[in-house]
């Protein structure tokens, strides 16, 4: 499978979905680590690629997505953007609302 074909089924595979820099408990970057920090705070479960350690996929997904920069969220095959409309979001309460309603039922719910 080639590298787009992999992003692709990643973000059709997972409705609540980052990219970043490392991983959410070992984030490699301050972006990373404030939009994984803020999509815990959440309470649901999200699935994470880091794009350090696949650089074929840090290097083909900003094309894909036409979004230069990591940490990208990828909520039910939609991007909704980098740390700081993720910290908007998260600010005003909309990120968790955004979670809530991708986060399959199964997982984590309340």
């Amino acid at each position: 499978m080639d590298t787009l074909e992999n992003i692709k089924q990643q973000i059709a595979e997972n409705a609540i979905l980052l990219y970043m820099k490392g991983s959410p408990n070992a984030p490699q970057c301050g972006f990373s680590m404030r939009a994984s920090q803020a999509l815990m705070a959440c309470g649901k479960r999200f699935a994470y690629v880091d794009v350090l350690s696949n650089p074929d996929i840090r290097t083909e997904l900003p094309k894909h997505a036409n979004w230069p920069t990591f940490p990208q969220l990828w909520v039910k095959g939609e991007l909704v953007g980098g740390c700081d409309i993720i910290m908007e979001m998260y600010e005003s309460g909309e990120l968790k609302t955004l979670v809530d309603e991708a986060a399959p039922e199964s997982e984590g719910g309340e």
